[in-house]
C-alpha cells in the first residue's frame, strides 16, 4: 500500500499505461495491469529501490530532473506534470514556449465576437500577437510597434496616449521582469530588454529596480486622439496551452462615458473598414 499522495498518483498513472504504449517488449503472462515498477524505474533512469521508495512515501524529496523524467515516462500532460510537482512539494518548472508564437484559431474567433470590448493577446515579451477590431482601434493600429513595451518607452506618442504614463511604464517593466524570471534566457525577451537598455534611460532606471509582478485587475486611463478620455477596467487571463501568452480584455461599465467612447470608437473603426 502506498503511504502518500505522491505515491498514490504515481501508482495510479503506472496502472493506466501498458508496455506496448511505451514500446516495451512483452513476454509471457503479466501479473500487473499496467507497467511494472521496474519498467518505470528503468525508463526514468533511477534505481528500482528508489522508485519503490517514491511510491511507498519513503522518499519525499525527488529532484526536478527525476520529476521531469517521470512526467515523460508516465505520459503526463502539462496539468498532470504540474500536479506531480506540487505533490512533491516543488514549484512546477515552466514549459519552454514555442519558438513561433501563434494564437489559437478558437481564441481568435472568440475575440472577434466581443464587439464592445477591446481584446488583445500578448506574447511572452508583450508582443501583440492578435487583437480584435476594437483592440486595434484603441491603440490606433499600433503605428509605432506591435510590442507594447517598446511603444511605452520609445514612442513619444505613448506619453499622450497614457495620462498615467509613469504607472504604465512601471507595470510594463515589472511584467517583463517577471516573464524574464519565468523564462530565463528567452531570446525574444532578451532582445526587447537589450534594445531598451540602450535606447531608453527611463527603462534602465525602472529595470534596475528589479520589481517583478504580473498584470492584475486594474483600471487604465487613455487619452484617445479620436474619442477623448477613456477609463477602462483591465482583465488579464493566462492562455492555457500557450506558455507566456496572456489574453487582455478592456471593459467599460454600461452607460458610462467610457462605454459611450468605446461605442463611438467601434463605429469609427467599422466605417474605416467599410471605406
Amino acid at each position: 500500500m502506498t503511504a502518500s499522495p505522491l505515491g498514490d498518483f504515481l501508482r495510479g498513472r503506472r496502472d493506466r499505461l501498458t508496455p506496448e504504449a511505451l514500446g516495451l517488449p512483452v513476454y509471457g503472462r503479466r501479473r500487473v495491469v499496467g507497467l511494472r515498477r521496474e519498467e518505470v524505474a528503468m525508463l526514468t533512469g533511477v534505481s528500482v529501490d528508489y522508485y519503490v521508495r517514491l511510491e511507498q512515501g519513503r522518499e519525499v524529496s525527488p529532484s526536478p530532473q527525476v520529476l521531469d523524467s517521470l512526467g515523460e515516462v508516465l505520459r503526463l500532460d502539462d496539468d498532470g506534470r504540474q500536479h506531480l510537482y506540487r505533490l512533491a512539494g516543488l514549484s512546477p518548472r515552466p514549459l519552454p514556449p514555442a519558438e513561433v508564437e501563434e494564437v489559437d484559431d478558437a481564441l481568435l474567433e472568440l475575440m472577434l465576437s466581443w464587439t464592445g470590448s477591446p481584446a488583445l493577446v500578448f506574447g511572452r515579451a508583450y508582443d501583440v500577437l492578435a487583437a480584435n477590431p476594437l483592440g486595434e482601434a484603441l491603440f490606433g493600429g499600433f503605428p509605432f510597434s506591435r510590442n507594447l513595451t517598446r511603444t511605452v518607452f520609445l514612442d513619444p506618442g505613448a506619453r499622450t496616449l497614457y495620462p498615467d504614463w509613469h504607472l504604465v511604464a512601471e507595470n510594463a517593466v515589472a511584467g517583463l521582469r517577471l516573464a524574464d524570471g519565468l523564462m530565463p534566457g528567452d531570446p525574444r525577451i532578451r532582445a526587447v530588454v537589450d534594445e531598451l537598455r540602450v535606447k531608453s534611460p527611463d527603462f534602465v532606471t525602472l529595470w534596475d529596480r528589479n520589481d517583478a509582478r504580473g498584470k492584475r485587475l486594474d483600471t487604465k486611463r487613455f487619452r484617445h486622439p479620436e474619442v477623448g478620455p477613456l477609463e477602462l477596467r483591465v482583465h488579464v487571463f493566462e492562455v492555457r496551452g500557450a506558455p507566456g501568452q496572456e489574453l487582455v480584455v478592456y471593459h467599460a461599465p454600461a452607460g458610462s462615458p467610457s462605454a459611450e467612447g468605446l461605442a463611438l470608437l467601434g463605429t469609427l473603426a467599422a466605417t474605416r473598414r467599410i471605406g
